[in-house]
C-alpha cells in the first residue's frame, strides 16, 4: 500500500528549470536573483521592505536585534508553537515569556498577552499557527499602549490576511519559513518584511556578517571590491539557487492555496460528524493560509492522541503533532521553571493535536482515503 506523506512539496518543472538556469549562469550565493525574489515578495505582501534570509529563525533573531531586544528584556509568546519563536529570544538575551492560547482559534490570546506584560516586556511575538491569522489589531493596541514592539512569526502563513490587511504588513516586522514543507518552499529559507528603514538596513547588514556591501554588489557589475564590516553579523543570507526556487513558488502560491483549500474542505466534510474537534471557521475578512489541517482527539473517541497517530502509520498515512508546548520541554522547565498547569489551553491542544496530511502537491484520492481511515478507525466502518 502507498504511503500517504504529511507534506511532500509541490515542485514542478519550472522550479528545476530554475535551478538549472542558475546553476548555469556562475552566481550560485546571494546575487541578482535574491534581489529579485525580495522585490517580488514584498509586492505580494504590499510591505516596503523585503529581506531573503536563511531561515524564518534568523527573521526572527533580527527583528528583536533590530527592535534593541537583549539582556533584560522580556518576550511574551505562546508556548504553542516550534521551538526557535522562543529561542531567538534567549539568544538576543532576553527572556521569553508565555502566555496562553485563545481555547477556540489556538492562536495566543491578546488577554492573556497583556496579562503577561511587565515592566521589562519589550515586545509581543504572536504566531499566525497552521495558517490562521492572529488577531493582529489588538496585538498592535497592546503593542502601541505599553510601547512594545510587534513582530509576528508567520511561517505558516504567507497567504494570510487579518482584518483584511495583508500578513507581512500587520506588524513592525514579520518573519516568514520557506522550509520544504512550508506553503512557499526554498528548501530551506525565510523572509523577514518591514516598513521600517532603519530596521531594514540593520537586517540587511547584520544578515551578512556585519559587511556593508553583499558579494553581488562588490563583483556583479563595475562595483569596488571594498566593504567595511560595522558590526559583528551572523551568515544569514539567502542564495540565488534558494531564490530561483521561491520566485517559481511565489508565481503559483495562489493556485497551490486553491488546492489545499480543497483538500481542507473534504476534511471538513469527510469529519464532520466524528468525535474530533476540526479547526475554527476563519473569521470575516481573514484569510488563511491553511498550512495545516489539525484536529484534536478528545476523549469519546476512545483513543488516546499517540495511539491514534501510530494507528493511521501502520495503515500508510502519515500525521505529525504541531506541537508540544514548549513549557513541557525539559529545557524550558528546567531554565524557567515552567510547570504543566500553567497554560491549560495550549496544554489541552498540545495534549490531543494531530496535525493530517496537507500540501499543494496533495491529490484528493490522498485526502479521501484519510477521511475513510479516520472514519474506520473511530468509527469501526468498514472499508
Amino acid at each position: 500500500m502507498a504511503t500517504v506523506p504529511f507534506a511532500p512539496p509541490a515542485i514542478g518543472q519550472e522550479e528545476i528549470d530554475a535551478v538549472v538556469s542558475t546553476l548555469a549562469s556562475g552566481w550560485l550565493s546571494t546575487g541578482p536573483r535574491v534581489h529579485e525574489f525580495e522585490r517580488a515578495f514584498a509586492a505580494y505582501t504590499g510591505a516596503p521592505h523585503a529581506i531573503a534570509l536563511n531561515s524564518c529563525t534568523a527573521a526572527l533573531h533580527l527583528a528583536l536585534l533590530a527592535s534593541g531586544i537583549g539582556p533584560g528584556d522580556e518576550v511574551v509568546t505562546t508556548p504553542l508553537t516550534f521551538c526557535a519563536t522562543a529561542n531567538v529570544a534567549l539568544h538576543a538575551g532576553a527572556t521569553p515569556c508565555f502566555a496562553d492560547i485563545d481555547p477556540e482559534t489556538w492562536n495566543l490570546s491578546p488577554a492573556a498577552a497583556r496579562a503577561a506584560v511587565t515592566g521589562r516586556t519589550r515586545a509581543v511575538l504572536p504566531v499566525h499557527y497552521a495558517g490562521r491569522p492572529a488577531e493582529t489589531a489588538a496585538f498592535r493596541e497592546l503593542a502601541a499602549s505599553h510601547g512594545l514592539t510587534l513582530i509576528e512569526d508567520a511561517a505558516h502563513a504567507v497567504e494570510a490576511v487579518s482584518g483584511g490587511r495583508k500578513v507581512g504588513t500587520t506588524a513592525d516586522y514579520t518573519c516568514f519559513s520557506f522550509y520544504a514543507t512550508k506553503n512557499l518552499t526554498t528548501g530551506e529559507g525565510g523572509m523577514l518584511t518591514t516598513a521600517s528603514d532603519e530596521g531594514a538596513r540593520f537586517a540587511r547588514i547584520a544578515g551578512l556578517h556585519g559587511m556593508s556591501r553583499d558579494a553581488w554588489a562588490r563583483y556583479g557589475g563595475a562595483g569596488s571590491p571594498h566593504y567595511d564590516v560595522v558590526m559583528p553579523g551572523f551568515k544569514y543570507n539567502m542564495m540565488d539557487l534558494q531564490a530561483a526556487i521561491g520566485l517559481r513558488q511565489l508565481a503559483g502560491l495562489e493556485r497551490r492555496l486553491a488546492r489545499r483549500e480543497a483538500i481542507w474542505r473534504i476534511y471538513d466534510e469527510g469529519l464532520a460528524d466524528l468525535p474530533l474537534t476540526r479547526p475554527a471557521p476563519v473569521e470575516r475578512g481573514d484569510v488563511h493560509a491553511r498550512h495545516l489541517y489539525t484536529i484534536l482527539v478528545t476523549p469519546d473517541t476512545g483513543w488516546s492522541r499517540d495511539a491514534l497517530v501510530a494507528a493511521l502509520a501502520a495503515r500508510g498515512i502519515t500525521a505529525s503533532v504541531h506541537f508540544r508546548a514548549l513549557h513541557l520541554h525539559p529545557f524550558y522547565q528546567e531554565r524557567f521553571g515552567f510547570v504543566r498547569g500553567q497554560f491549560p489551553a495550549a496544554e489541552r491542544v498540545s495534549d490531543t493535536v494531530i496535525s493530517l496530511p496537507l500540501s499543494g502537491a496533495m491529490p484528493g484520492a490522498d485526502a479521501e482515503r484519510v477521511v475513510d481511515t479516520l472514519r474506520q478507525l473511530v468509527l469501526g466502518e468498514r472499508a
